[in-house]
């Protein structure tokens, strides 16, 4: 990411399609031509695991598997695996600008059963897939399996045998649920199939596709459950201690995420190769990976499983540089942002320097006086990505609705404007405007959305979160146009 570029951040959930919720499908192909149109290098996105409660892409049930909910359904249809009658057939909610995971998981999997039911299992294809991703795919798809039976049921909650995933235990499950462990084989065979054809548009058009992966992985997931020992948890299994954030001026308590941490002493001792493998298969999925929460891996604030909040976690030194070298070394071509936001210590600072990977500049942040960071853009190196807010910020728009008004005061001065309606813009302006080298603009402040099109609001659950969408017709060819013109004037237009 060495060069003067821009990208829009956009999640597949929130393309516009008759489905509920983007997908890989045509959508998406219409989404890169727009990217193209506007001159655009990047298109970056959250992570697309499977969810379960909350609906948050970062609580998933596996650091490798895709989402079924993104799979096309159109696709399917082509390929003689669905018909148009049955797809046509479930509804999907009542607005087209919001996502229904509630319609989601009723409806998806029932016609994904279908097309797996008329499925060729022995094309060559998948079982090359399946081979390919055994070392994930097994566990992911019989964890999976065993979590319908037990109604959804958190694994902590199962047998004993399975819960501690006795070999003897899970041989009985896999011959007793061998046709669903094949349907979950099939889903992620389907989703990575697709997703790999848009990637592939995406290269035919000149664009890149940045990846979001979380540092931590979920409680309730395939990946803690099967490999345990990688995780600081007791004897039965259970975290005993977990990730959060302590106490700002944003949050008085803190924030209570509730990930098991990592043994990252065993971890060293096999060369980092979980770590190696979860990126080297992102690597297959995306052009660049963006790690969240990078800082860390310079120390992690542990938090005891027991604690109702966070206020009395503490840092841990994480494992720093040798991790670093550990990936430069197994994957020196991979390019990496680190997700250097919150708290940065002299010591994380150093870390995200001696990596040579680009940090983050917030530019909402700013004009924030609760925040003591400096994201000043006169202020940015060039190694580094600056985006106007990210999925866990209000929108420019909202931002000045929301924000203190002698904070939205010093913005408009710092702009020179004199009246908010120009805010979005402005901002976008200005972070384009920077040193930066890489500029990424939510498509919700190119669309001068308010905070109705928020994606997260952080330690909450339910209400609004992930679930906006973008309208039908409104990436259209004019403000492509005027995306361009903007990107243009600020040296960082790409492609004809």
């Amino acid at each position: 990411m060495k060069e003067r570029a821009a990208g829009i951040l956009l999640a597949v959930s929130s393309l516009p399609s008759p489905y509920g919720i983007g997908s890989f499908g045509e959508d998406a192909r219409q989404w890169l031509r727009f990217l193209k149109a506007a001159g655009q290098k990047y298109w970056q996105i959250l992570p697309l695991g499977p969810t379960g409660w909350g609906d948050s892409p970062y609580q998933s049930f596996s650091a490798f598997a895709l989402s079924s909910y993104y799979i096309d359904l159109d696709t399917l249809v082509d390929n003689g695996l669905l018909t148009k009658d049955e797809v046509s057939a479930a509804k999907w909610g009542k607005r087209a600008d919001k996502v229904d995971y509630a319609a989601l998981f009723r409806r998806r999997e029932p016609l994904l059963r279908l097309a797996a039911g008329r499925f060729a299992g022995a094309d060559r294809s998948f079982e090359e897939f399946c081979s390919h991703n055994k070392f994930w795919l097994e566990d992911y798809s019989l964890f999976m399996a065993i979590k319908k039976k037990m109604r959804g049921c958190p694994w902590l909650e199962w047998k004993k045998q399975l819960k501690l995933h006795n070999a003897v235990a899970l041989d009985n499950y896999k011959n007793l649920f061998a046709a669903d462990i094949f349907y979950h084989s099939f889903v992620q065979y389907t989703a990575y199939t697709q997703w790999k054809a848009i990637r592939s548009c995406a290269g035919s058009l000149g664009l890149s596709i940045i990846g979001d992966m979380p540092i931590y992985v979920a409680a309730d997931s395939a990946d803690t459950w099967a490999n345990g020992s990688l995780f600081q948890l007791d004897e039965e299994r259970r975290p005993l201690h977990v990730a959060g954030c302590p106490p700002d001026p944003f949050s008085a308590s803190g924030q209570l995420w509730g990930n098991p941490l990592y043994n990252w002493e065993l971890m060293a001792q096999t060369g980092y190769s979980w770590w190696i493998s979860r990126l080297r298969l992102s690597l297959e999925l995306y052009d660049v990976i963006r790690i969240d929460h990078f800082r860390g891996l310079e120390s992690y604030y542990s938090i005891d499983a027991a604690a109702h909040d966070a206020s009395a976690g503490r840092w841990i030194k994480g494992p720093g540089i040798n991790f670093i070298d550990a990936v430069n070394r197994e994957l020196p071509a991979a390019q990496i942002i680190a997700e250097d936001l919150g708290y940065l210590t002299p010591e994380v600072k150093a870390l995200v320097k001696d990596s040579g990977y680009p940090g983050m500049k917030i530019l909402q942040f700013a004009f924030d006086s609760r925040e003591s960071s400096d994201y000043m853009p006169y202020t940015y190196e060039r190694n580094c990505v600056v985006y106007t807010g990210t999925h866990d910020n209000t929108t420019c728009r909202g931002w000045f609705k929301s924000a203190q008004s002698e904070d939205a005061a010093r913005a408009m001065q710092f702009f020179g404007i004199k009246n908010i309606g120009e805010g979005s813009q402005a901002f976008i302006r200005c972070a384009l405007a920077s040193a930066a080298n890489t500029a990424i603009i939510p498509m919700q402040d190119y669309l001068d959305l308010d905070d109705r099109a928020r994606m997260n609001i952080p330690s909450t659950l339910g209400g609004g979160n992930w679930r906006w969408r973008m309208k039908s017709g409104a990436a259209s060819a004019a403000l492509a146009g005027e995306i361009r013109r903007l990107t243009g004037i600020y040296g960082r237009e790409t492609g004809n």
